[in-house]
Formats: structure tokens, sequence, C-alpha cells
């Protein structure tokens, strides 16, 4: 593959002001690095148009409103939710997930009922539905993966039973970059009269979503890793099942009426937004939402599959390296060095100017499954090229000759 011709349209790097220049960030699944339009979208709310929303019957305050609201119309339209009222605002994922587990996993799942994850699930897809198994009497199941590290769907299938009312799965692996058949993961789930949520973290940045068309009943993702700024996230949910639910939290905007005697509640989306909001979080999220649209999630996903596939042909051409994931995933080239712990390895890229993640990236169950304590992981944006696939490869055979 010519990584140069692939590469050489998304060389962006010139929008991001924290990258200097000579320094190969590769730790885009983790976090992305921001661009001057969402820097400049929330210096603009904070230093000229800041105010609260909802609340105030003063000017400022009702054009941040209309702000505020419209950009839930934009990430509504960005992942194609049929209404802006199923776009519930929360920190990141791992807050929608809990709000899901709790909310209507709290008011739906009793003894006897059964939860369906997968082995690959990040710590914020597993956690969170043991909390709500341990208080509702529900058990949870574990999908196996392939041997090329996807979530066997067809296992799945003959381990689903009328008992589960709800599958929980990863969009695409923050580990190993698989990509979900989430069309048939919502066929499956639906067959037995389960519900289907996809972590959609690593998705959303780099492949273009749309929640009706893939079937699904909820989608989660977060904004930092959508190169928008961090404490800002989104749940979506279908409006019939939103409606159903029980808030989650108390407090201040999720109100009807209240009384010391009774309390009745807004409708969704302000059932589920309680409090002051992070306003200016949303703001920017709408910013990175116009970036990465700018650009196009084709021409993304292009770039990046160059990049993996580059990676992964240097990588394995050096005897010592392990690969994990399936070949053409999604961004994301999870690797290790035999006899070398993945900590070694991000310290001694960071020595030359490479800054990769190393640990067990908040999935020890797929870890375990693995057959390791650790990975080191490499993960791309819209600002890497070429230079960064051979900065991370002459790193990693510095790597080898320092352990050899």
């Amino acid at each position: 593959m010519d990584v140069a011709a692939a590469t050489r349209p998304l060389d962006r790097v010139a929008d991001f002001p924290a990258i200097p220049s000579g320094w190969a960030y590769l730790d885009t699944a983790a976090t992305a690095q921001k661009p001057l339009p969402v820097i400049a979208a929330i210096d603009r709310a904070y230093s000229e148009t800041y105010a609260t929303v909802h609340r105030g019957v003063y000017q400022r305050s009702s054009e941040m409103t209309l702000a505020f609201e419209a950009a839930r119309k934009r990430v509504a339209l960005f992942i194609g939710a049929p209404s802006p009222d199923e776009i519930i605002f929360v920190r990141g994922a791992t807050e929608g997930i809990n709000l899901v587990a709790q909310s209507w996993g709290g008011s739906q799942l009793k003894p006897g009922d059964r939860i369906m994850l997968s082995m690959l699930e990040h710590h914020s897809n597993i956690v969170p539905w043991q909390l709500i198994a341990e208080r509702t009497g529900a058990q949870i199941d574990v999908a196996p993966l392939t041997e090329d590290g996807r979530i066997d769907l067809e296992t799945m299938a003959s381990m689903l039973t009328e008992k589960h009312r709800i599958v929980a799965l990863a969009h695409v692996s923050n580990v190993l970059g698989s990509v979900l058949d989430a069309r048939r993961a919502a066929e499956l789930a639906h067959r037995v009269g389960a519900r289907l949520l996809l972590d959609g973290c690593q998705a959303v940045p780099r492949m273009k979503v749309d929640v009706a068309d893939l079937g699904c009943d909820f989608y989660v993702f977060s904004g930092h890793k959508l190169y928008g700024p961090t404490g800002i996230g989104v749940l979506w949910a279908r409006g019939e099942i939103l409606e159903a639910m029980p808030p989650w939290q108390g407090g201040g905007a999720m109100i009807d009426q209240v009384t010391f005697a009774r309390t009745t509640f807004a409708p969704p989306p302000a059932r589920f937004e309680a409090g002051t909001p992070h306003v200016v979080g949303v703001l920017g999220l709408e910013a990175a939402v116009d970036y990465i649209e700018a650009i196009g999630l084709g021409a993304i996903h292009v770039h990046e599959t160059a990049l993996v596939a580059a990676t992964r042909d240097a990588l394995s051409a050096i005897n010592s390296v392990r690969l994990f994931g399936p070949e053409e995933s999604a961004g994301i080239v999870s690797f290790a060095i035999e006899g070398v712990h993945p900590h070694d390895i991000g310290t001694i890229l960071d020595e030359s100017r490479v800054a990769i993640r190393a640990g067990h990236h908040c999935a020890q169950p797929l870890m375990a499954h693995l057959g390791v304590e650790a990975t080191a992981r490499a993960s791309f944006g819209v600002y890497n090229g070429r230079q960064d696939v051979e900065a991370l490869a002459g790193g990693i055979e510095r790597v080898t000759r320092i352990f050899g």
C-alpha cells in the first residue's frame, strides 16, 4: 500500500497546536488531540458568549440556550438519531452506560434475567452491569472471540435465550480495533427480545454511525475521543425507551413540579440532565463534529486503514513482535515484544518522541484471554501520517536492540 498517497490528504497536524514538530502522538484511542476550531469554540464560549442555559430570561442566556439546543440537533444529525430529544448529554460514555444500567436496568432487570457482554469489553461496559446485576439478581454471560479477535456472534447467537434482557457490546474494540457487525448483533438481540447497547467511543471518530440503520437501542460515546473536550459525552436511546425510564439523578432542570410531598419529572432529555450542564463542553463537541465531518468520515476511514496496514506490515517484519487483533482493525494496533514489558516499550519510545499507550487498557479480562498482563498500543488520528509509522517502527527496532 502506498502509505504516502493514502495519508497525504489528511495531513492535518497544523490544526493541532499541542502536537509539536517531530512528536508522533499515537494515543488517540485514549484521547484525541484538539483542533483549532474546537479550541476556538471553547475560548469564544467562555470569553464572549458565556451564560447558563434553560433558566435565564436575559438575552445572553436565551442565546446560549439556543446554541446549546442547536448543538443537540447537530449531534442527533451526526449519528442519525430520529429526534434531538433522544440525545442525552452526559460526562462521557462511562456515565452513559451507568445511566442505562441504573435507570433502565434498575427498573427492568429481575432475578433470573441475563445480561450478555463480550470478552473484549472495556471496564466501563463491564463494571456497571456487574453492579446492577448484584442489585437485581440478574446474571452476566460473556460471548467469546473469534481466533482473530472479533466478537463471535455465531457463538453468541447460540448462547442467547429469552432470559437475556440486554446485550452490551463495543462497536469497535479499544484494544484490538476489531469492528462489530452491529446490524447482525441487533438482529440477534432482538430475536430473543433483548435490547442492544453499543459502546461507540472508538467508532464515531473513524466511521459513519447511523443508529437507526444499525438497529441498536442505546448508543454511547465520549467527546474527548472525537477531537472534542473532556467531560462531555452522549447517550442516545430510542424515544419510547427513554420515556419509560425513571430518572437516575435528582436536581434542578430535570423536574416538572416539586413539593415536599411529591415530585414529578420532566420528559426526556431533561429528565436525565440534572443540574447545570457542561454548556461549553457541548459547544466544543459540536465544533468537533463539524471538524471531522468537514474532513469526511469516509476519508478518515481510508486514512486510518492505510496507517494500520503500514504499521502491521512494518511490525510483522520484526521477529520478536507479536501482533494482536484482525488485519483490518480500525485505527488501532496492539502488540507485544517478546521479553519486554509494555511499560518499558512505552518509556523507550517516549525517549524517541513517540507516544503510545502501554497497559491493560481498562480491559483486564481481554488481557487474560490473550495470555498477557498488558500490551503496547498505537492508535491513529487525522494528524498522523507516514512519518509517524516510520518513527514507531524505528523506535521498536531500538527497543529490540536494547533488550536483544
